[in-house]
């Protein structure tokens, strides 16, 4: 027992970043009809976006501390951040050490503007043409951003460690009389994940600004009739969608370490994701997420591997293969969707 929780655990918490990214996908696809390959690399800035406050909060100057001395008894020089003499040494420090949640405060904005300048720049000329050629397009951007962060701050994984409260382990079978050891930011990267994919949804069933784009998703041309501007909402909703790629990326930096091809790794992923729960359904997108995440968790097992090897690497395309052949539509897809 103790087993099949931890493995449900790793499988939410890997399906927690496959539900955001394709949620962003889904917001993108099902509003503006476009195929977004660069998507995975707005979840890329967003976790650089977390490396960069760090760098930025942990720069400082040099000092000679008469209290320290080298061998030759020489005072040593030591490096204070900036932060800590402008806040003092225990609020200064407690913001370098919160970095990554605090980027949260930084990331929205930025990757909001982002987003903006993308679809404003540049997608909105590709809305007509066929899905190919936004694919290329929006595909050759991603590798135009991954070769920008590569240039910038190299090859290498970049650490983000959590905050030093939330960095240890939590026993969360401990009530239940198990044995469930499970690291805290994992833990909280599942309820970040649940609070924002409930604040996009509650966003667009609670508020006139979220019916009339869930209106525009089912009938473009009937609300154009009303006299609403629907493209204007379609371009905030695609500032939402990379906002919430961008946070998804911020989050995942202490479980994973940034790097210029992390978002890669997780678009082709997330585009099965969205298949398989249906394109344009944001539900469809949620569920299929999750239950990929715990899939692929428990084909990774040893049991899983050694029996069949290999396995952990394809469950997820097997998956879609067996939707798609029995429901082309995907688990929530709308009637008529890819049936064609």
């Amino acid at each position: 027992m103790d087993a099949i929780l931890l493995q449900i655990l790793n499988g939410l918490d890997k399906g927690s970043a496959y539900a955001l990214i394709a949620l962003g996908l889904t917001l993108i696809f099902g509003t503006l009809g476009v195929v977004n390959f660069a998507h995975g690399a707005l979840f890329m800035l967003g976790a650089f976006c977390a490396v960069t406050l760090q760098r930025l909060l942990s720069l400082s100057f040099e000092t000679i501390d008469e209290t320290k001395t080298d061998f030759l008894g020489n005072p040593l020089k030591v490096k204070s951040p900036y932060v800590e003499s402008w806040f003092g040494p225990e609020i200064g420090g407690a913001i370098i050490d919160w970095a990554v949640p605090l980027s949260i405060l930084v990331a929205i904005p930025i990757m909001i503007g982002i987003g903006f300048a993308m679809e404003r720049g540049l997608i909105k000329h590709f809305y007509k043409r066929p899905h190919a050629d936004q694919i290329l397009v929006t595909f050759g951007l991603a590798i135009v951003l991954q070769e920008v962060i590569k240039y910038f701050f190299g090859a290498n994984p970049i650490q983000t460690p959590p905050p030093d409260a939330l960095m240890g382990v939590v026993n969360l079978g401990s009530w239940l009389g198990l044995d469930l050891p499970y690291p805290i930011w994992r833990l909280v990267y599942f309820l970040f994940a649940v609070v924002v994919i409930g604040g996009v949804f509650s966003f667009l069933q609670f508020t006139t600004f979220g019916m009339v784009v869930r209106a525009g998703m089912a009938d473009r041309e009937t609300v154009g009739l009303l006299g609403i501007d629907i493209d204007r909402r379609f371009t905030i909703m695609f500032g939402l969608a990379a906002a919430v790629a961008g946070l998804a990326g911020v989050m995942y930096g202490p479980i994973v370490a940034p790097n210029y091809h992390m978002g890669m790794d997780f678009l082709v992923l997330s585009f099965v994701v969205v298949v398989v729960g249906g394109m344009g359904s944001l539900p469809g997108a949620v569920l299929a997420g999750f239950m990929l995440g715990i899939l692929e968790s428990f084909a990774s097992t040893t049991w899983a591997t050694t029996t069949l090897p290999g396995i952990n690497q394809i469950i997820i395309y097997l998956v879609a293969i067996i939707v798609l052949l029995t429901r082309p539509r995907g688990l929530m897809g709308r009637k008529g969707v890819m049936e064609e």
